[in-house]
Parts: C-alpha cells; sequence; structure tokens
C-alpha cells in the first residue's frame, strides 16, 4: 500500500493536474446540462452513464500518466491492425444512425461505441512513431508515403464501412497538422492540394451520397429547401434555439425549444445550442473558454516536452479537439452542414467521455516524463 500511495503522490506532482481539473469542470458542467436539456424525458439513464463514464474516465487518467507512452507507440503495427479490426467490427455489431453505419451495439454494454472516437488516438500515435522514426527525413517519399497510406487507409475503410464522412474529416486535418508541425515540406502540401482538386469531382460524384451533399449545397442554395422543413431543418432548429436564449438565456431548464423537444439531438450533437438558450451567450462563451483552456494546455504540454515524438502526439491530440469543437460549434451556428460529431466533454456519450480521458491522459504522462530514458526502450524500434 505505501507503494501505491508514493506512485499517486509522483502523479498528482509530477502529472498534470490542470489538465485533469479542465477536464473534470468540462465534464460536470457537461452532466450540469445533459440534465437540463432532458429534464422532461426519464434522464436518469443519462446521467448515470455520463457520471460513470467520468469517474471511470478519471482512473484511467491517472493510470495513463503512469504509462510510459512510448513503449505503445514503438508497436506501429500492432495499432495499424487494431485500428483495422475494430472499425471492421462495424460490419458484423454496427448499428445504423442517420444513415451511418458507425456505432458498435454490444448488449454487455449500457452505451453504443463509435470505434472513430478510439482509433483516433492509436491514429495519432502512428502518424507520430513514423515521423518520429523518419525524424530527419520527414520529406522523404517513404516517409510522406507512409504517413499519406495510414491516413487514406483509415478513411477509405471507415467511410466505405460505416458511410460517414464526417468523422472522417478529423482523421484528414489532424493528419496536415501532424504533417505540417512534423517538418514536411510544403511542396508536398502543394502536391496533395492539387492531386485533391483533381480527384475532387470524382470522389463528389462516387463517395458522396445524395443526402449529404445537400447538406453542403443547402447552405448556398435557398432552392435545395426552400421552406427549410428537410434539409435545412435541423440548422435553422438549432438557430431558433441559440436566438431564444440571446445574452443570458431563459433559465436552467427553463428552455423553450429544448423542453418541447424541438431540437433535434438536444443532449448529444446539440448540446451547444441547448447551453445557448438557457444560459444564452455567456453560457456559450464559458463553454469555449474551458474547452479552448484545454487545447491550449495540451499544446502547452507539447511545447515544452524536449521529446520530438511526444511533442507531435500532444499536437495531433490538440488538432483533433479543436477540429471536432470547430465542426460542433460550426453545425450548431449554421456556418457548416449538419455533421455528426460530439461536443468534446460536454456531449452525452460513455465512449466520447472515456476516449477523451485516454486522451487526456496520454498527454498527461508526457508530462510527467518529459524526455524518455533510451536506456527503458523495451522495443526496438523500426
Amino acid at each position: 500500500m505505501g507503494k501505491l500511495f508514493d506512485k499517486v503522490r509522483e502523479i498528482t506532482k509530477k502529472g498534470d493536474m490542470i489538465l485533469l481539473a479542465l477536464c473534470v469542470v468540462a465534464t460536470v458542467f457537461g452532466i450540469v446540462m445533459i440534465y437540463a436539456a432532458t429534464a422532461t424525458a426519464d434522464n436518469s439513464r443519462y446521467i448515470i452513464i455520463q457520471t460513470g463514464c467520468l469517474i471511470v474516465g478519471v482512473i484511467i487518467y491517472f493510470a495513463l500518466t503512469a504509462f510510459d507512452i512510448d513503449i505503445l507507440a514503438g508497436q506501429r503495427t500492432l495499432l495499424f491492425l487494431f485500428n483495422a479490426f475494430f472499425i471492421g467490427l462495424l460490419l458484423v455489431f454496427g448499428v445504423q444512425v442517420n444513415g451511418n453505419r458507425s456505432w458498435l451495439s454490444f448488449p454487455f454494454l449500457p452505451f453504443n461505441i463509435q470505434p472513430a472516437e478510439v482509433c483516433k488516438i492509436t491514429y495519432v500515435i502512428i502518424l507520430a512513431r513514423t515521423l518520429s522514426v523518419n525524424q530527419t527525413r520527414t520529406s522523404s517519399i517513404k516517409c510522406v508515403g507512409q504517413l499519406v497510406f495510414h491516413m487514406l487507409f483509415i478513411v477509405g475503410w471507415y467511410v466505405f464501412i460505416s458511410s460517414d464522412t464526417g468523422v472522417s474529416l478529423i482523421f484528414i486535418f489532424t493528419f496536415l497538422i501532424m504533417a505540417y508541425v512534423g517538418g514536411v515540406s510544403g511542396l508536398w502540401f502543394l502536391a496533395g492540394g492539387g492531386a485533391l482538386a483533381v480527384a475532387a469531382p470524382t470522389l463528389w460524384a462516387t463517395v458522396m451520397r445524395d443526402d449529404q451533399k445537400n447538406r453542403i449545397l443547402a447552405l448556398y442554395d435557398n432552392s435545395i429547401d426552400p421552406n427549410g422543413l428537410s434539409t435545412m431543418w435541423q440548422t435553422n432548429q438549432n438557430l431558433k434555439t441559440l436566438r431564444n436564449g440571446g445574452l443570458s438565456g431563459q433559465g436552467l431548464f427553463n428552455g423553450q425549444m429544448t423542453n418541447s423537444g424541438a431540437i433535434p439531438a438536444r443532449h448529444t450533437d446539440s448540446i451547444f445550442s441547448t447551453i445557448g438558450e438557457q444560459l444564452g451567450m455567456i453560457g456559450c462563451l464559458a463553454v469555449l473558454l474551458i474547452l479552448f483552456a484545454i487545447v491550449a494546455r495540451i499544446i502547452y504540454v507539447g511545447v515544452k516536452t524536449p521529446d520530438y515524438q511526444n511533442r507531435l502526439i500532444c499536437f495531433g491530440v490538440a488538432a483533433m479537439f479543436f477540429f471536432q469543437i470547430l465542426i460542433n460549434v460550426g453545425v450548431c451556428l449554421g456556418l457548416l452542414p449538419v455533421i455528426g460529431l460530439a461536443l468534446p466533454f460536454f456531449s452525452y456519450g460513455g465512449s466520447s467521455i472515456l476516449t477523451s480521458f485516454i486522451a487526456m491522459g496520454i498527454v498527461s504522462g508526457i508530462k510527467m516524463r518529459p524526455a524518455p530514458d533510451p536506456r527503458a526502450h523495451y522495443i526496438r524500434p523500426y
């Protein structure tokens, strides 16, 4: 017991307790808003699951703070196979929601699992390791080819199985940020941009479903949904809900649109709109302040670590969270087409909470050991 207490004391001293505090505050804030958003329904299940996942998430955070991520990063092949297998489970256990087969449903779990949430973390580790192994030649054909292969594989495999192109954007954005920060030459980005421009018409015609195309086009072409009752309905409901809140909101549990059930996904994808109606612009700004403080803290840890690979992991995690926040809020504000992405720590979802704390625990572990001991490498890098 003495050794356990000593380890806990070391974790609390060297780990990132500021990041943990921010994550717990965000999650508790989210639980309160989920309770307020579902007050007219039987919401005890939501609160029990979200609270339970918060507790488990904190335990995972401490466990990963004590774990040396360099050991896991050395297993790129296993991580790649894990991603392929875990996403592949959608073929057998996947359930279709809103036209996308992107959730795993197991009878022994009280919530569904979105494989993309878990694979985002292992994907970041794979990219960071690939850049680290090729640190002195990040712009070589070999290194860039490996990075592009991992990105195209996970995006292609996930879209092929789930048809969820929105979530796949996170993988692409994370790839771009990590490649840029990792030192890949700008010429590769120009070449990639040119290739994308050439392939865009084919991708638009063959990959995108008609409903997905309409979601994008309807933002600029009123003739697609002139009455706002089909393609633009969810966007319009989000905007109405936010306008109802004004500056200070209608009060906790008093949201007109929220309580009437007029806003879809009010406790999941549209939780930001729910907060806006009940707590107003002030509440929305408080949410954004907490979330951007979390992203800023991740970047701070990355900047401070002298280890190249760990720095890239931090920047990859920060990019992943930033883009998800940007998309979720942009959808609620009607600036982007409807994409089913949760608002980190605030939206209801057990897998989202757990994977968020996993990612944060990895960052805390990087802070705890700023530079790996070369004598502690149990796995020979390749």
